[in-house]
């Protein structure tokens, strides 16, 4: 029953994209249509004015006189200006009406171990964090709205649509438009502002998947219900500081039944540009998750305490004099440091430190061909004697995985991807082929930096 229910629920959300696609089309087809139309008006007024003006024109203008005919025409080229203004203002965050877009991806996987056996030696995982399933497989499609809701705030929600077919609310947030001082509020389920890759939706990576320390730390992305508040400080240099408060339902925290609020945040990030052809940004933030308690996917373990977690970032970008059509650079690279406070059900108190990064590169070559390279690196520390035999014994292994990437966009709607990884975080290594597509529908609004 419940399957049925959400097989129509998404069912109902794509036929009210088509729907509202078609209607938009329809539009911006009248519109075309009524330009013409005026166009046409302009070229014969213009062509009367070196002719003269017989008795069905002047039955059309009423003043055959230089000036009258050049007053019409001035009329008519802005009704124009006019109408070719509007159907950019109608695919525009700015107005009322909802953009919408549809997100499709999926993938080949070819894996050397089976990845319902995944693992990383000293951490209790996350859910949804193994390399994939082997072969073809639909990854989650993402349905989005968001708009205007008036000049006070903005909207978004997005609906991913999973293989299973059942419908999860990915995104459902408010965030204010018209607050003093250069403040932004935001309410409602949304990505954590945790370092630069945390924020990014899955279509928007570089790779397949996420660093090793994302995976490890966050299983993949921190996303819970809370609100966030940020500051843009009127500098020059791009310079903004933010704090967030969450529900505490997502790991690294969990339990949040009994607490008002188990997780908050608190971020700054700056950049600036280098001349006409260089840019960077940089980010530190800092995590506080409470688990009361956080139970593995499995039910085997439980964990009562706090999570910490310091992040640090930095992105370099090029693209000569700022044209980054044809060709264009960039270098990410972060650091993340945990630490778990607390008492797990299976070898009791722990007080343990992880930490780890990434660095990757990116090169668009030529139009359309991207190449990168990504070096991932994780150091576990050893619990204690306690945790030996148990998933937190680490086994003196110190996780790592190096990748190869290159993708094909025909256009900035569709991507074509392969991708290999030589992954070292278990402890046994494992070769991983990935072939994916993404592609894009619809209005979609611009990513960040």
């Amino acid at each position: 029953m419940c399957q049925r229910s959400s097989g129509s629920l998404v069912l109902a959300l794509v036929l009210q994209f088509a729907c509202c696609a078609h209607a938009a089309t329809t539009s911006i087809d009248d519109l075309q249509d009524q330009i013409e139309s005026l166009q046409r008006q302009i070229d014969q007024l213009e062509d009367s004015q070196h002719a003269p003006a017989s008795e069905p024109q002047r039955a059309l203008t009423g003043d055959d006189s230089e000036e009258g005919l050049q007053q019409q025409i001035d009329a008519l080229r802005k009704q124009l200006d006019d109408l070719a203004q509007q159907p950019a203002a109608t695919s525009s965050g700015a107005t009322f009406n909802p953009d919408i877009s549809l997100i499709l991806a999926g993938s080949y996987a070819n894996l050397s171990q089976n990845p319902e056996d995944y693992s990383i030696p000293g951490i209790t995982l996350g859910p949804e964090t193994s390399p994939g399933p082997q072969g073809l497989s639909l990854s989650e499609s993402e349905l989005v709205f968001s708009a205007n809701a008036d000049d006070w705030f903005y909207g978004r929600f997005t609906g991913a649509i999973t293989p299973d077919n059942e419908l999860e609310v990915e995104e459902a947030f408010v965030q204010t438009l018209a607050l003093p001082a250069n403040f932004v509020a935001q309410v409602g389920r949304f990505y954590s502002d945790l370092g630069y890759l945390n924020p990014q939706h899955s279509h928007q990576w570089d790779f397949v998947d996420q660093p090793l320390i994302y995976r490890a730390f966050l299983a993949n992305q921190y996303r819970d219900d809370g609100a966030q508040l940020r500051w843009l400080a009127p500098t020059d240099l791009l310079l903004e500081f933010g704090a967030e408060l969450f529900r505490g339902d997502s790991y690294p925290a969990g339990g949040s039944v009994s607490q008002v609020a188990g997780t908050y945040t608190a971020f700054v990030s700056a950049g600036n540009d280098v001349g006409d052809s260089h840019s960077w940004k940089t980010g530190l933030s800092y995590m506080n998750a409470d688990a009361d308690p956080r139970v593995t996917e499995d039910g085997a373990l439980s964990f009562v305490g706090t999570t910490e977690l310091y992040t640090a970032y930095l992105v370099w970008k090029w693209a000569p004099h700022g044209n980054s059509y044809d060709r264009n650079f960039k270098f990410q690279t972060a650091y993340m440091w945990d630490s778990e406070d607390g008492v797990y059900s299976s070898g009791g108190p722990i007080d343990n430190h992880r930490y780890g990064w990434y660095g990757q590169i990116l090169y668009q070559f030529i139009h359309g061909w991207r190449a990168a390279f990504r070096v991932d690196a994780m150091h576990i520390e050893n619990p204690g004697a306690s945790f030996t035999g148990t998933v937190l014994d680490p086994d003196n292994h110190d996780p790592a995985r190096v990748s190869v990437m290159v993708d094909y966009s025909h256009s900035e709607f569709g991507r074509l991807r392969i991708q290999y990884n030589r992954d070292d975080s278990q402890l046994n290594p494992e070769n991983e082929f990935y072939l994916q597509y993404i592609m894009s529908l619809g209005a979609h609004g611009a990513h960040r930096f």
